[in-house]
């Protein structure tokens, strides 16, 4: 698999704590919203970073333990449907961003 973010993927990621992880998959997602009204084409090289940082997430063993595969896969769901589906879950831009928002508070402590 080819990755984007290859420093990250190459180790770098699982030494980031949960909420590090989250904080940086909240800054895609932004990037994401940001650039969907302005330029459809880096809007969805943004997700496609989402999804990846996510399924790194996702296989990070220190994230097992704390039975946070339900909720990281339900959060994939979501953003999947948000940015590619017919938004099943009503979300919003302004509920992304409160979500992500505790990662990045929770990070910078």
């Amino acid at each position: 698999m080819s990755y984007q973010h290859k420093e990250l993927a190459g180790g770098r990621w699982f030494e980031l704590d949960l909420a590090e992880q989250l904080a940086n998959i909240g800054s895609e997602v932004e990037r994401a919203i940001l650039w969907r009204d302005r330029n459809e084409d880096y809007s969805r090289k943004a997700f496609y970073r989402v999804l990846e940082l996510l399924e790194l997430t996702l296989s990070d063993k220190k994230n097992r333990k704390y039975s946070l595969l339900k909720e990281l896969c339900r959060l994939k769901e979501v953003l999947i449907d948000f940015f590619c589906g017919d938004n099943n879950f009503s979300s919003s831009d302004e509920l992304m961003r409160k979500y992500f928002y505790a990662f990045a508070y929770m990070a910078r402590r």
